[in-house]
């Protein structure tokens, strides 16, 4: 309580002196523009995160229905590969090549999709700015 009365005795005690000159006005400008800018450029970054969030789930849909359909149109009971070697990890690996080989493939649509989406913004992304240089 004290300490709230010492503070509010030091912001009345400050009396702030405005000046109206030409450079205090200048430097507010550039002040406002600076915030104005960031301001933009945050709103361009969240939409862009929002997209990237919106393809991710949809490239995560479309891999994992990709996967789903391979599974189950392959046999159930027959390996995808075998190995003559009958060692603990092989045979581990031969009975879990169904799901090592969709996981497999849906990680390289995944990446394929991100890539193939990347690529086309970096175009659109310097298409505009040559326009911008244009103009």
């Amino acid at each position: 309580m004290n300490k709230d009365k010492a503070l509010e005795e030091l912001f009345l005690a400050q009396k702030p002196h405005f000046d109206d000159s030409e450079a205090f006005m200048a430097s507010l400008n550039k002040r406002l523009d600076a915030v104005e800018y960031i301001k933009q450029h945050e709103a361009v970054t969240i939409r862009r995160y929002k997209l990237a969030m919106v393809l991710a789930f949809v490239v995560g849909i479309i891999s994992g229905g990709v996967a789903l359909a391979f599974m189950l149109s392959m046999p159930a009971d027959v390996p995808l590969f075998t190995f003559k070697a009958h060692t603990a990890v092989l045979t581990w690996f031969s009975e879990n090549s169904r799901f090592l080989v969709t996981t497999a493939l849906s990680l390289l649509m995944s990446l394929g999709a991100i890539s193939i989406v990347s690529n086309l913004l970096d175009v659109l992304n310097m298409r505009k700015r040559m326009i911008d240089m244009a103009a």
